[in-house]
């Protein structure tokens, strides 16, 4: 009854949240009204009556309620990429999880660009989907065109590729949430996040969240998940305004969270700015395509999930053509006469610090001035849609500018733009501040996941909330966190660089930043995490079934094809180019060689009685491991090595100002990073090699120290009858069991006694002094 009368001037005198809680105002409006006032506040824009109306009328549909006094496992704040795949792993962990969101009809929203996947994204795409996340299976469903990039090189930089229907994607996300199955228990709330409930001392421990509406939701985790929402300014020319995005459906923004900024600024966390962007949207059909190069679907589309390995795309018959334009001379030189009309921003001396792997238009003039025109893809946004997405010209121009930019490309002449490019500017904690579970070090039971901890993209985001929503339901439930090693994955790969590198600038996932990526392809990241996800308790029991169905027929054709043999004269008389050297090689051997295919050794085989039955759902994994076994056996050498450094682990109280070789500048760093083992030491900038090799002795001589403890204790339990048990982690044992394999001892190690966590059976109070001797030495160790 209240929005006609509500007017700009009276929105503007409202006060934001906390003082409208103060005032008993807030209480009587859903989320979405307080959201919307607090934007008014922010912009002075006011919303239509009748749009006012419908944000008073109550919570969408959809969204649970909470009494007052409820308390949950884990709350994830924001419904974007990071956040859904976030509350779903808390979820399917077995935590009592609510996702809080502004807004439930913009889950899983795509804001930027209409496509999944590419190189080294669609390995994180992957990796998820290896987790049970979601991700990958919505955006199958959704997938209106798929490619393969890179298809002509080796599989180690091949990256599946996905064009969405945004519509689809968004109500197949949503749909993925509400299901008991996947997301078992679930409550999706719609309201902001005004606060966080802080406990402990020095408000050390996270013990909930204050929404916009004044309600308090207690909770043993929580994962933010903020995206540009936080402390967000949109810029368009010199304009600019409070907003963490643009609404696709219409010219309204969503409003910034400025509440969850101050309050982490208040808790020290050390805070950047960066920026990222979006292009315009243009309208279909203004648009020539006649004179543009066609870029199709593959005639085999290669699918994101595992579970849908030989399955068919949902749209079939509905895929789409994208299309390729470039920019030209006079794109470059409207570009290059109104730099004075850009935006200026607060980070990088006023430029902005927006992401290298997708420059804005005027970045890519300044910075190759001798390339006379730059590639613009014309990208669907979906079935149903008259929008095209030009991914290329990113801008935060003035409109003027940007449709005359726009128009100056080959096929855009008469086009009409629907709505502007804009740039956002946001903070982001220095991801330094994180643990390798994506807990902050600050505060217990804090987790962030995408753009919060500098990265930019879908799958980045998707990424990160998968691990950081699996660690906040484990961690509140009491159990052992899921830890991914840039050794077993992409993921590991990116969490390890952000927290021991930190950014500057926002991060992306390249297929170059892996030392070992021929063994962390896209076709085996279920081999390599599936496994490690079901012991963690996030994956269930159809993904499960699926797995196993997949790694036993991978198994049995490779065990197939090396138990198949012929000397080098059958071979050859088989049509194989070999020398006849007499040797007997397997058919897994001989798949190495040049001209020799699948089709040929099935031919073989057949012909020598023993065919080879390969299933289809096997068929590129076995083929990349027989093609690359010397390859791949070597890297798994240097990886074994690598997590032989990685278990020399550096406790958390581990004083580097005592090491006297140290210079100042190293002591620092370290400090600052506070790596958890010396090969993360290892990977900071500016440490010595000479540094790494003290630390890697010091670390040597605490494990060895702890291997005195754990025999003593065991020594002295037995003499009084009592069992001495030293709890192992997944990764200690992983290391002794290829330890074990290959006769090498195993490296006596073990973080719990690291970090002053040994365990024992009823030991007796009267031990003689040992266990006060023992808290001394370790002290000692500590201190040294």
């Amino acid at each position: 009854q209240a929005a006609p009368i509500v007017t700009g001037q009276t929105c503007l005198m409202l006060r934001p949240a906390r003082a409208m809680r103060a005032a008993g105002i807030a209480r009587l409006l859903p989320g979405r009204a307080v959201s919307m006032l607090r934007s008014c506040v922010a912009t002075g824009r006011v919303p239509s009556a009748p749009t006012f109306r419908r944000e008073l009328s109550g919570a969408a549909a959809g969204a649970s309620t909470l009494r007052a006094d409820d308390t949950v496992d884990v709350v994830v704040i924001g419904g974007g990429h990071a956040g859904c795949e976030a509350a779903a792993a808390a979820a399917r962990a077995g935590a009592r999880t609510v996702l809080l969101t502004q807004r439930v009809d913009t889950i899983g929203e795509m804001s930027c660009n209409p496509s999944f996947g590419g190189i080294g994204k669609g390995h994180l795409v992957r990796e998820v989907d290896a987790l049970d996340g979601l991700m990958g299976k919505v955006a199958d469903d959704a997938g209106i065109q798929f490619r393969l990039l890179n298809r002509s090189k080796g599989p180690a930089v091949q990256g599946p590729r996905c064009q969405a229907d945004r519509d689809q994607y968004r109500a197949g996300m949503l749909e993925a949430l509400r299901d008991d199955d996947a997301c078992p228990g679930l409550q999706i709330v719609e309201d902001g996040a005004e606060d966080l409930v802080l406990g402990g001392s020095e408000s050390g421990v996270v013990e909930g969240v204050v929404t916009s509406s004044g309600r308090v939701i207690r909770a043993k985790s929580v994962v933010l998940t903020t995206g540009t929402f936080l402390r967000g300014m949109i810029h368009l020319g010199r304009d600019r305004y409070p907003a963490g995005r643009h609404r696709r459906d219409s010219a309204d923004t969503e409003p910034p969270s400025v509440g969850l900024a101050l309050t982490l600024e208040n808790l020290d966390f050390p805070m950047g700015r960066l920026t990222t962007g979006t292009p315009a949207r243009l309208r279909k059909s203004t648009i020539d395509f006649d004179q543009l190069e066609k870029q199709p679907t593959d005639e085999v589309p290669e699918l994101f999930s595992f579970m849908h390995m030989g399955a068919t795309p949902r749209n079939e018959g509905n895929m789409v053509m994208c299309h390729l334009t470039r920019t030209n001379e006079e794109t470059h030189r409207i570009v290059a006469s109104n730099f004075d009309k850009l935006p200026t921003f607060v980070g990088n001396g006023g430029r902005g610090q927006g992401p290298r792997s997708c420059p804005a238009i005027e970045r890519k003039v300044l910075r190759f001035p001798d390339r006379q025109s730059h590639q613009v893809w014309l990208e669907p946004e979906g079935l149903n849609s008259d929008l095209i997405y030009p991914n290329g010209v990113t801008n935060a121009f003035p409109e003027d500018v940007q449709l005359a930019l726009l128009r100056s490309i080959a096929g855009l002449e008469k086009v009409e733009m629907v709505r502007p490019a804009y740039a956002v500017e946001y903070d982001f904690i220095d991801p330094r501040s994180l643990l390798p579970t994506l807990e902050t070090r600050r505060v217990a039971g804090l987790f962030f996941a995408g753009q919060i901890n500098g990265t930019t993209g879908y799958e980045e985001a998707a990424a990160q909330g998968v691990v950081a929503g699996a660690n906040a339901g484990l961690s509140a439930l009491g159990k052992d966190p899921l830890l991914l090693r840039r050794t077993d994955s992409f993921i590991g790969v990116l969490i390890d660089d952000l927290t021991t590198l930190g950014t500057r600038e926002p991060y992306r996932i390249y297929t170059s930043r892996s030392e070992y990526r021929l063994s962390l392809r896209a076709d085996n990241a279920d081999l390599r995490l599936t496994p490690k996800g079901r012991k963690a308790g996030i994956v269930g029991e159809a993904r499960w079934s699926a797995f196993s169905h997949r790694k036993t027929a991978v198994n049995v054709a490779l065990k197939a094809l090396n138990d198949f043999s012929l000397g080098s004269a059958a071979w050859a008389s088989a049509g194989v180019s070999m020398s006849k050297d007499g040797v007997r090689r397997s058919a897994a051997d001989v798949w190495r060689y040049q001209g020799v295919d699948r089709e040929a050794l099935e031919r073989i085989m057949a012909e020598h009685g023993q065919p080879l039955d390969l299933d289809p759902v096997a068929a590129t994994t076995v083929e990349v491991e027989c093609r690359y076994k010397g390859y791949l056996q070597r890297q798994q050498r240097e990886i074994e090595q690598l997590r032989e450094a990685q278990s020399l682990v550096l406790p958390p109280t581990f004083d580097f100002d005592a090491l006297p070789s140290l210079s100042t500048a190293e002591k620092e760093k370290l400090n600052e990073a506070r790596p958890t083992s010396v090969h993360a030491a290892s990977r900071i900038q500016g440490i010595k090699p000479s540094s790494i090799m003290v630390l890697f002795k010091h670390a040597r001589r605490l494990d060895v120290n702890i291997e005195q403890d754990e025999r003593r204790l065991a020594e002295h339990a037995a003499q009084v009858g009592q069992q001495f048990v030293v709890e192992r982690t997944e990764d200690e044992e992983q290391v002794e069991d290829e330890a074990a394999k290959s006769g090498r001892p195993a490296p006596a190690q073990s973080q719990e006694a690291v970090e002053g966590g040994l365990a024992w059976a009823s030991m007796p109070a009267d031990d003689g002094g040992l266990m006060t001797s023992l808290r001394g030495s370790r002290a000692a160790d500590e201190r040294q």
